[in-house]
């Protein structure tokens, strides 16, 4: 029923990278690691039992000749921080996986990425991951943010996992990120991204440390909401180009950069409810058409008074204006009310079923 589902399973990671959207991501004290990790346990169990009962979906850019259309699988993108650093990777993504493949096996399928940094990675890991259905280990960390692998080389980081990988069998993916037909090719795959100068991601999503360190260049045109991983088609449920992003709480958003406020949490409701009850709703078609610009429309707020609640002054004392800021100020001033109205109509509806 989606295509894709961005999971970030624990807030845990090796880092604390300047250019991360969300200042969670970091190294912690080992005691606050175990707290983590055992509620990320709780949570991942809770929404699993909340996803789609099927991730097949029609691609709408795969017309057969008898005028259907192509019926594919989704996939899952298991990220964090850092999902292979311990305990986080024998205690939450394992039985993650497991969880994963066994609800999934028998309704066609899906297709299981790893995102990491690589830097953890050996020929045992590697194995462990493939015994459980992994279809794509994708590399985040070929940039000059990720610190340490930077410093050592980024290029010798690359090359000496593509040998770990071949070795293990795999093959080096040849599909770029937008064009997404995750089906089109036989596991098990790698990839290799990072947000360098010419990646959709390369001008970072002001937010977390990208925002406080001022690194953000984006501008007004840079429209992240209008891209794959943004909040473009975040409601063609059951068809192709659908994503949502999860965290680590079980939140729910329509980007992987996530809005101001969470649309609902998956340790409560089903997510194809929630979807549901937003649909048809002006504020959230105007971000699952890609146009944040008009999601105020409701609201009084036409595209002149978007464009100033999109200008703020940045951490470096520049003037900075991109859809963005608005979509967060928007959240903040008028879509508060309207998700909690919409959640507690979901749990009457719920209650009188």
């Amino acid at each position: 029923m989606l295509e894709s589902i961005y999971y970030a399973i624990s807030w845990v990671c090796r880092r604390a990278c300047p250019h991360c959207y969300d200042e969670r991501f970091r190294p912690y004290p080992d005691p606050d690691v175990q707290t983590l990790t055992e509620k990320s346990c709780a949570v991942s169990a809770q929404v699993v039992g909340n996803l789609p009962q099927t991730l097949m979906v029609t691609d709408t850019e795969d017309q057969q000749e008898d005028g259907s259309f192509r019926r594919r699988p989704g996939r899952i993108i298991l990220s964090g921080g850092e999902v292979l650093l311990e305990p986080v990777r024998t205690r939450v993504l394992y039985p993650l996986l497991e969880m994963l493949e066994c609800r999934y096996r028998d309704r066609g399928g899906v297709r299981l990425v790893i995102q990491t940094t690589g830097d953890l990675l050996t020929p045992g890991i590697i194995a462990e991951l493939l015994a459980r259905n992994v279809w794509m280990i994708s590399v985040s960390s070929i940039d000059d943010f990720h610190t340490t692998i930077a410093d050592s080389g980024k290029e010798q980081h690359q090359e000496r996992l593509a040998r770990l990988f071949e070795a293990a069998g795999m093959r080096r993916s040849g599909l770029q990120a937008a064009a997404r037909k995750w089906t089109d090719e036989e596991g098990p795959v790698y990839s290799f991204f990072g947000a360098t100068p010419d990646a959709w991601i390369g001008k970072l999503w002001p937010s977390g440390r990208a925002w406080t360190g001022g690194l953000s260049s984006a501008r007004y045109r840079d429209n992240f909401c209008n891209n794959w991983s943004g909040g473009l088609n975040f409601l063609n449920v059951g068809y192709s180009g659908s994503e949502v992003a999860i965290d680590p709480d079980g939140n729910l958003y329509p980007c992987c950069r996530k809005t101001r406020l969470p649309y609902g949490n998956l340790c409560e409701e089903p997510l194809l409810d929630i979807l549901e009850s937003l649909t048809g709703r002006p504020e959230f078609e105007a971000i699952t058409g890609g146009h944040p610009e008009r999601m105020g429309f409701a609201h009084g707020v036409g595209l002149k008074e978007f464009i100033e609640l999109s200008r703020i002054t940045d951490p470096k004392g520049r003037t900075f204006l991109n859809p963005c800021i608005g979509c967060d100020r928007m959240h903040a001033r008028f879509l508060g009310p309207v998700l909690d109205r919409l959640k507690r109509d979901r749990q009457n509806r719920g209650r009188r079923g």
